[in-house]
């Protein structure tokens, strides 16, 4: 795709120090789009030289007076309330869908179909269905695409999975993991609460981050049996759900996420056992993997959790930061995300495993249909995944 979008090769880079650019145009201006714009800047001077120098080209709004601020605001060259002005635009080669779910389909698919490489934010679809479409449209057209699962790259995670392919926690046996939130006790009109624009509530929101990480970690989940809650009256999204699941590798393991925990900001913790030893990370304490590898003797048994501080110049992403101990924060996440997809983009390389596809969006929301099926029907549901 390299030739497609007028950008030079990895080597030409590297003599002449010319770094070509990617235009980038993207849809929604708020939370994420804060988040993505951020990224995009700081990558271009921070993680140099960056693979492509993203050129902000246009940004997709609704509203005229905030996304024309959006824009002036993020260094975007123009605004549109039309996203379909943004597909059209032959300056923009890259797409980042950043709006709410409900409009995660239409302009990711149209997208595609245009031939521009496209970014999208989790969940990929409101229904396995959806997702699958938007998945199959990118594939057949033969663009790069990305679902914006950035905990994947968080240094600490990454870590994580290397010692697991290294075989340094033996065979995986479980995996625990929890997304905790406080906010969902209000009256607030916010599209995360209406069915037909997020799809789901806690599920999609939140546990779908954890459904990700446990698949990347851990590997593909083969079964789901659950238990959902709605505790707003009148609210027509789940509030929690707890599941307990199966993976293909014999692993065993329960997800839980909930917009009903006093006192947890962001509180997305997980926990992994192997036959050789464990790891545990919260991300409240993103720079801090805890690690017990059972070693070769009594006295490194007893030994217990050690912390480890992701901070070394070997560790995952550090070279584009600081010398070890000066931390970096959540946003940081997406500086990697956002640098691993241009420079697939760039070399024309795979942008999994390591980030996740539509296909990795589309599975984990199979997992979430699992979820509210088994929890309405109360029954242990088998998960079935589609081809491409």
């Amino acid at each position: 795709m390299a030739e497609a979008v007028g950008i030079g090769t990895k080597s030409a880079v590297e003599t002449t120090g010319d770094v070509p650019e990617i235009g980038v145009g993207m849809l929604g201006y708020a939370f994420m789009g804060k988040a993505h714009a951020n990224a995009y800047r700081k990558l271009a001077y921070m993680t140099w030289p960056p693979p492509l120098k993203p050129r902000l080209v246009s940004i997709a709004g609704r509203n005229e007076a905030a996304v024309s601020e959006a824009a002036r605001r993020y260094g975007f060259e123009r605004s549109v309330t039309d996203w379909r002005d943004l597909v059209a635009d032959p300056d923009v080669q890259l797409v980042d869908n950043g709006g709410p779910n409900d409009l995660h389909a239409e302009p990711t698919i149209a997208a595609a179909r245009a031939g521009k490489h496209v970014f999208c934010e989790k969940p990929l679809g409101r229904t396995a269905a959806e997702s699958l479409e938007i998945w199959r449209a990118a594939a057949e057209a033969g663009v790069k695409h990305m679902c914006a699962f950035n905990y994947r790259f968080v240094p600490a995670v990454r870590l994580a999975r290397d010692l697991i392919e290294a075989g340094e926690l033996g065979e995986i046996r479980h995996f625990r993991g929890r997304y905790l939130q406080e906010w969902g006790p209000t009256d607030a009109e916010v599209w995360r609460f209406d069915k037909a624009a997020a799809g789901s509530g806690a599920l999609g929101d939140l546990g779908a981050h954890v459904i990700d990480l446990a698949r990347y970690l851990v590997g593909e989940i083969a079964t789901v049996s659950a238990l959902t809650a709605t505790f707003q009256p009148g609210r027509e999204v789940d509030d929690a759900f707890e599941a307990a699941v199966s993976f293909e590798g014999g692993a065993i393991g329960t997800i839980e996420a909930t917009r009903f925990a006093p006192g947890r900001k962001n509180g997305f913790a997980w926990e992994i056992n192997g036959s050789q030893g464990s790891i545990a990370f919260d991300l409240e304490r993103l720079n801090e993997l805890q690690v017990h590898l059972a070693g070769t003797s009594p006295g490194a048994l007893a030994q217990g959790f050690r912390t480890v501080l992701v901070s070394e110049a070997e560790h995952p992403y550090w070279e584009h930061w600081w010398p070890h101990g000066h931390m970096i924060g959540w946003e940081h996440s997406f500086v990697h995300e956002i640098h691993h997809l241009l420079t697939a983009i760039r070399d024309d390389d795979p942008v999994g495993p390591h980030g996740a596809t539509f296909e990795d969006g589309y599975r984990a929301a199979e997992v979430c249909d699992a979820i509210v099926a088994s929890a309405d029907e109360g029954r242990r549901v088998d998960i079935v995944y589609e081809a491409a």
